[in-house]
């Protein structure tokens, strides 16, 4: 198990020494598949830090980890997480005692656009005007915004999701799906097709410029929106360059995807987006930023890279799942065997709760009793079921929430439906869903008080 001290790190054959990159990211996307594969590219050890994987502890004064890496390059979604402080304090113990590109402290910074956005004009960067209160009336009272339209958006969102368009004299919340909002100017480029510029800065350096342009009857020119895609590197201008280094630099960044847009030959930083997607700036420009991101963390760490290997590697984006991705839960060697009622575990968040459950082979999906979903913090609500009661006539519509259930030593996440067993013996039924690959026992019962 690894130290935060660190061993003596291995050399390669040429005496630099071989830097263990650890990638911080909870999802599976393709730009973290791509940053772990390029650092094994470039002749390091890359270490995906998933939830199934990562640990910490604090022992006799010492701070631990396991695995433990040389340097993290901090890939966390938080603008899409649920909960993003608790992503960045995960991040924080990192940073206690290693480098960590992106760092949280720095991340919190970015998050936010509006605050961002505030950083930005101190540092003499020009952004849009924009108008941000906390109140339903002052929001809509107090704009000191003074063109017709304006942009309605998160402070905290990420793909463009639920921005609006809004007149001078619509009213507005100051909420967006319950984040704080603010109003931000509508720049019209006067162009028949609305397009915006992303840039992606890295180490200081823009290794890529695309232009997005919006679907048609669309305004926003996000990827994730339908946008289409345009290589602009070799055309980007030298002061949209500049803003974008700058921009990233203001926020002290160590990679960013920058928006920017022009009025009038004038250019703006629309967004600063500290975990920016890059397939469709790869789509567009044949240019993937993850070798970059690999040499700028490997370097960090005190490693070497070869400058022509990171361009050539720049030209293929390789995001097949990587040697390092961890087991999520590793297959048992044999079936286990358990009874036809069983002592389970059950947790959704809140905390995990011990109950007896009873195995039904003949139900296609788990179920729990309001009380237990209500008592393990179970939600938000992911679908619903029409289902059929072998207690009660007729159809019943349930809905569904995702728990996760320890059945004997084995941990498993499983979507189960919420119903009223108050009339019940069992408050859980196990359906096939988590009996697979378990035998069950009919004549084995739990010994129940």
């Amino acid at each position: 198990m690894g130290e935060a001290s660190g061993a003596e790190p291995s050399r390669t054959a040429d005496s630099a020494p071989s830097v263990r990159v650890g990638v911080l990211s909870f999802h599976n996307s393709k730009e973290t598949k791509a940053i772990c594969n390029a650092v094994r590219a470039l002749g390091h050890e890359p270490v995906w830090l998933r939830e199934e994987n990562a640990r910490s502890w604090i022992e006799g004064g010492a701070l631990r980890f396991d695995p433990d890496v040389d340097v993290v390059a901090n890939r966390l979604l938080t603008t899409k997480a649920a909960q993003p402080l608790d992503d960045l304090g995960v991040a924080t113990s990192y940073a206690a005692t290693h480098p960590v590109l992106n760092p949280p402290a720095v991340v919190v910074r970015a998050m936010h656009k509006y605050g961002a956005a505030a950083t930005l004009t101190a540092a003499g960067i020009p952004v849009p005007d924009a108008y941000m209160a906390f109140t339903h009336r002052t929001i809509n009272e107090g704009s000191r915004l003074t063109d017709e339209k304006a942009v309605h958006k998160s402070a905290i969102g990420t793909n463009g999701d639920r921005m609006a368009v809004v007149g001078a004299g619509d009213a507005v919340s100051p909420f967006i799906a319950r984040r704080r909002a603010f109003l931000q100017e509508f720049i019209d480029t006067g162009t028949e097709r609305p397009f915006d510029v992303r840039t992606y800065v890295v180490g200081g350096r823009v290794v890529a410029a695309m232009k997005r342009y919006a679907p048609s009857n669309e305004w926003r020119t996000n990827v994730a929106v339908g946008g289409n895609v345009e290589d602009f590197t070799a055309d980007l201008p030298e002061e949209a360059a500049r803003l974008s280094r700058e921009a990233a630099d203001a926020l002290d960044l160590d990679y960013a995807g920058v928006d920017l847009l022009s009025r009038g030959g004038e250019w703006y930083v629309l967004e600063v987006n500290v975990t920016a997607g890059f397939k469709g700036l790869f789509e567009a420009t044949g240019i993937s930023p993850a070798p970059y991101i690999a040499a700028l963390a490997i370097e960090r760490a005190g490693g070497r890279v070869d400058a022509d290997r990171v361009a050539d590697l720049a030209a293929e984006l390789d995001d097949s799942v990587p040697e390092c991705k961890p087991s999520i839960d590793p297959e048992p060697e044999g079936s286990t065997t358990i009874g036809y009622t069983e002592r389970v575990t059950v947790s959704a968040g809140r905390q995990a709760v011990d109950v007896t459950a009873k195995s039904d082979t003949g139900a296609r999906r788990t179920s729990i009793d309001f009380d237990v979903a209500a008592e393990v913090g179970a939600g938000p609500i992911v679908d619903t079921v029409h289902v059929k009661s072998g207690s009660r006539t007729g159809r019943q519509k349930r809905p569904l929430v995702e728990i996760d259930v320890k059945i004997g030593d084995r941990w498993r996440t499983v979507t189960a439906s919420i119903e009223n067993r108050n009339h019940m013996t069992y408050p859980v039924l196990l359906g096939r869903d988590v009996l697979d690959g378990y035998h069950v026992d009919v004549t084995r019962r739990e010994r129940e008080e």
